[in-house]
């Protein structure tokens, strides 16, 4: 890392820019802004499923380096034109999606958020991890995006639907089905 920040209340911003890692300034409602926020809200909620799981759980450690792609992606985009997302990530959210989804049963109806307080979060996730993904797509019609970083998002997002199917059916608990309404659908 090159550069620590000393300082964090700089007044830079003060008037509706912001710096890019390149030394570039952009408008805060920039579409890269609003990506790299996305990102950051995304890694934020991951940090709040990890510490709803307990210390020896074996997520834990998956989740963690997710933390640590999602910063690299939120790096990636502050410096327009750089490339560190990478066909081995999308290989290994490729891996753990079949590995785990083996040991689930078919679905047979539409699962509804919930089940447990980590399930939950982990949709939250998946739900803020297709909107970092839509905004990163608006942002590749505009300019040079990393193609990878956008599967990633995608592979990522059913991950995490993996995921919170497995938590939900933890220590006995259950997925909650949606229950179609037989009039009118």
């Amino acid at each position: 890392m090159g550069k620590r920040l000393t300082k964090i209340c700089t007044k830079t911003g003060d008037r509706g820019m912001t710096g890019l890692a390149d030394g570039s300034r952009v408008d805060k409602d920039h579409p890269r802004i609003e990506s790299i926020g996305s990102i950051d809200e995304l890694n934020s909620i991951l940090g709040i499923l990890v510490s709803s799981l307990e210390q020896e759980d074996e997520l834990k450690l998956t989740f963690l380096e997710i933390q640590n792609d999602l910063f690299d992606l939120g790096g990636e985009l502050s410096i327009p034109g750089s490339n560190i997302i990478n066909k081995d990530h999308i290989s290994e959210l490729e891996f753990k999606i079949e590995t785990v989804n083996r040991s689930l049963p078919p679905l047979k109806n539409f699962i509804l958020p919930g089940g447990t307080a980590s399930a939950s979060y982990c949709q939250l996730c998946r739900c803020v991890c297709r909107r970092a993904e839509r905004l990163i797509v608006g942002l590749h019609k505009k300019e040079d995006v990393n193609q990878l970083s956008l599967i990633y998002l995608n592979r990522l997002s059913d991950l995490f639907f993996i995921y919170a199917r497995v938590l939900a059916r933890r220590n006995g608990g259950r997925e909650i089905l949606w229950q179609q309404k037989k009039e009118g659908l």
